[in-house]
């Protein structure tokens, strides 16, 4: 598990083991510890590849004038090297987030006055795609998330969010234009 699970159980660890967890986060990597009888006994440090198109993603989105958040279960230094890495305002990562605690981050962007489109891909992020105004699913995703979705993209390219915006935004003008012209 985590840290926070570690301290749950009453697992110590030890500060040399910290420092290497510290420079493993930093770089973007996930920190699995393993215990057994109350004791540290392994740990691992896992990494998501990020998308070669993440980055230009994010800005895309910002330039279309969209506040991109990142609201994630990761520990708040991975949160925020991955930030760093696609340009995401570290003011604008929830990091630490337990799964069933995503879809009140939703709400709690919803009552800020923002419609929340949600992009996920597994079971941790249904509740959170189910809540949101629109909910994306990435199509390698888990078939919960993917019931769970309003939009469910085919390819795992977080470029092909900012597609579906522009899409959806020209059909909703295309309707708009018929309706104008139709009395």
């Amino acid at each position: 598990g985590n840290r926070r699970w570690m301290e749950e159980g009453n697992v110590a660890v030890p500060a040399e083991m910290l420092k290497w967890m510290d420079s493993f986060e930093r770089k973007g990597c996930s920190v699995i510890l393993v215990s057994f009888d109350s004791k540290l006994v392994g740990s691992v440090a896992i990494s998501d590849e990020i998308k070669p198109t993440s980055k230009e993603a994010v800005s895309v989105l910002q330039d279309m004038g969209i506040d991109v958040w990142m609201v994630t279960g990761d520990h708040i230094t991975t949160a925020s090297a991955i930030a760093d890495q696609i340009g995401l305002c570290q003011s604008h990562v929830m990091a630490g987030v337990m799964p069933k605690h995503k879809a009140d981050k939703v709400i709690e962007l919803q009552n800020a006055g923002g419609i929340v489109a949600m992009v996920g891909d597994g079971i941790n992020d249904s509740p959170a795609l189910a809540q949101a105004d629109v909910g994306i699913a990435i199509g390698a995703g888990t078939d919960v998330a993917l019931e769970c979705a309003d939009v469910v993209l085919i390819k795992s390219d977080p470029f092909d969010v900012a597609k579906v915006i522009d899409l959806s935004a020209a059909t909703l003008r295309r309707i708009k234009l018929n309706f104008m012209f139709s009395f």
